[in-house]
């Protein structure tokens, strides 16, 4: 009986010892992609009522660990059917990566608020904040979640089994690669919000510290102010870098899967390459939808 508890911990341990190996290739290939998830998500999670931020960003985590419990069978169940499926699930999700990066540019080009209007409309903005707001943007920052997601997962699936050909494992590679996914989609998320809620809290941070300082001068009181001064200058730069990675998520999507796209000037830089076909991807996809809502718009009246 003991002897056969023994063995019990002993495969479970070999398992985690496969795993490991597995699971530290896996996330190792993701870390570029959750940097972008990362300037993507902190970019969507600003922008709230202080009072809002983190249960907007609770709400937007809890989704984020939805999508994932969806995507991460659903990528094996169609594996094991129809693979090719994955691949155009994953260039229809560059295409709407596309499109919103696009349409962020576009915003900020030709929809500006002038500075004397935006002082007045962010007072009215806060003060009339509607709920239906929130779920509109909680809903975005999930759906663009579940895109940066489902590449996260591709990855770590495609480098568990690239890690699995190097173990003499006892174990089924299945079994392997559903543990080691799981486990770099767990971590993925709670790193991912656990860095996005510090850098939203940054003023609370500051403010705490100015108020326990005893003197006007000092380590604390200037720690405090520099992080308070520092939050809206993180948040501009946050609202850039976001919507550079959406793009370039997006067209790594592109180059990656569409054999056409991947041997297209085959010596221009790569970054220079996913950022042209994203641009170009988005704009198709934005001129499609603007003029189908105005053709809609029309048949309405």
């Amino acid at each position: 009986m003991a002897s056969g508890f023994f063995a019990i911990l002993d495969d479970i341990g070999a398992l985690m010892d496969d795993v490991a190996v597995t699971a530290k290739l896996a996330t190792k290939q993701t870390a570029g992609i959750l940097g972008d998830d990362l300037a993507v998500n902190a970019e969507k999670a600003t922008g709230f009522l202080s009072s809002r931020e983190i249960p907007v960003l609770m709400k937007i985590m809890k989704g984020s660990f939805f999508n994932k419990l969806i995507i991460v069978p659903a990528i094996f169940v169609l594996q094991w059917l129809y693979p090719p499926a994955i691949t155009i699930i994953l260039i229809l999700g560059g295409l709407y990566l596309a499109y919103e990066g696009v349409e962020k540019i576009i915003e900020f080009l030709f929809h500006r608020v002038k500075k004397d209007e935006k002082v007045i409309g962010e007072a009215d903005q806060i003060i009339e904040e509607k709920k239906e707001t929130e779920k509109a943007k909680v809903k975005s920052a999930i759906t663009t979640d579940f895109i940066l997601s489902l590449e996260i997962v591709i990855i770590a699936l495609a480098s568990a089994k690239e890690g699995f050909k190097t173990l003499k494992s006892q174990f089924n590679p299945l079994f392997v690669e559903i543990v080691t996914v799981s486990i770099v989609s767990i971590i993925a998320t709670i790193g991912v919000y656990g860095i996005v809620a510090v850098i939203v809290r940054m003023d609370d941070v500051g403010f705490k510290l100015i108020k326990k300082s005893k003197s006007e001068k000092g380590f604390l009181i200037t720690l405090g102010n520099f992080l308070v001064n520092a939050l809206p200058i993180v948040i501009n730069i946050l609202a850039v870098v976001g919507t550079v990675a959406l793009l370039l998520v997006a067209g790594g999507i592109f180059v990656h899967n569409i054999d056409f796209i991947h041997h297209l000037f085959p010596r221009l830089n790569t970054i220079v390459k996913e950022l042209v076909m994203s641009l170009i991807a988005g704009l198709l996809v934005f001129v499609i939808v603007f003029f189908g809502k105005k053709l809609v718009y029309v048949l309405k009246a």
